[in-house]
């Protein structure tokens, strides 16, 4: 016998005219398959919220469907050898309390002690392994540079300031939508500047913040960030293009940077990246970061709304920019 027979979940039933809506979705009751030889059947703890699913809502997700999102979920009932009964798994049957899987697109989490299953969605998930990837290996931080880092309270921002810390940046800067967000930033994840971007002209207020200038831009916003950035970037700099949620709700193209060629004229290099290709080193991540995780030295920054029936409201507030860290549902 299983424990539930049913999940509920939650639809798209509108594509979103700009920021979504809590009525473009709808809440829904769904029997589950049988359990087949190889799957498991899995209760969902935790459910990430991400800006790239407000992309996807344009064209990517079908409408009145089950939707896709990374998760941590128990294993109530397991029909697959190699996934135990009791384990921790990271899978990508989002949206929704419970699932059926095939047990190879379950991946069985290691126990960490002190840290909370949370931790695999955040600093030990793709969002800390997409700041790792974006820092290290696409625009290659070298010990004594000066990095910025746009929408850095948010879950990639947040890891990547403290990444750039341990890979041994000299200065790293951060900007964000509020001054509640900018003392975070410095006071409890140790930026040596941060402003809010809100207050003024993005490129006054990043080279009053680097007067040298900058040798790595973490881009997580497109945009007038990235038209600053470009401006106050040295000869030789690097941009690692993660995202651009300042275009995300917007139904108008964005318009470029009015200064490319300035990457020309300086010689710098721009590099966009999805962290999906580069899984392959999630073990050399989680080697780098785990110790720093347990010594204390890093922390897993991480909104959580609790109960799987704000999800939507929880999602919304996210591209709102509410939250402070890893925005991630815990059901």
């Amino acid at each position: 016998m299983r424990e539930k027979a049913e999940a509920r979940a939650v639809h798209l039933v509108r594509r979103p005219d700009g920021l979504p809506k809590e009525d473009d979705f709808a809440f829904v009751d769904l029997p589950l398959p049988p359990l087949g030889e190889g799957q498991i059947f899995v209760g969902n703890v935790f459910l990430s919220v991400d800006p790239y699913m407000r992309e996807f809502m344009d064209a990517v997700w079908p409408l009145n469907a089950l939707l896709e999102g990374r998760a941590i979920g128990r294993v109530l009932k397991s029909r697959h050898a190699n996934v135990p009964e009791g384990a921790l798994v990271f899978h990508r049957a989002g949206w929704r309390t419970h699932a059926v899987i095939d047990g190879p697109d379950a991946r069985v989490l290691p126990p960490h002690a002190c840290l909370s299953p949370s931790v695999f969605l955040a600093a030990l998930g793709g969002t800390g392994l997409t700041a790792y990837v974006g820092l290290k290996h696409i625009a290659g931080l070298k010990g004594g540079e000066t990095v910025f880092i746009s929408s850095a309270a948010g879950g990639v921002g947040s890891m990547a300031g403290q990444i750039a810390r341990l890979l041994g940046a000299k200065r790293v800067i951060g900007s964000a939508g509020s001054e509640e967000k900018v003392s975070f930033l410095i006071d409890e994840i140790g930026f040596d500047a941060a402003f809010n971007y809100k207050t003024g002209d993005i490129r006054t207020l990043l080279r009053r913040a680097a007067p040298d200038g900058i040798d790595v831009y973490f881009d997580n916003v497109g945009g007038a960030h990235q038209e600053a950035a470009i401006d106050v970037l040295n000869d030789g700099g690097r941009i690692a293009w993660c995202g651009a949620i300042a275009q995300y709700n917007s139904p108008d193209p964005p318009s470029a940077p009015r200064n490319l060629f300035d990457i020309v004229g300086k010689s710098l290099i721009v590099r966009g990246f999805l962290v999906r290709n580069f899984r392959h080193l999630q073990g050399e991540f989680e080697a780098f970061l785990l110790p720093h995780l347990q010594a204390g030295d890093v922390q897993s920054v991480e909104a959580v709304t609790r109960g799987f029936d704000h999800i939507v409201s929880g999602f919304i507030g996210m591209l709102e920019g509410r939250n402070v860290g890893k925005s991630m549902i815990e059901v």
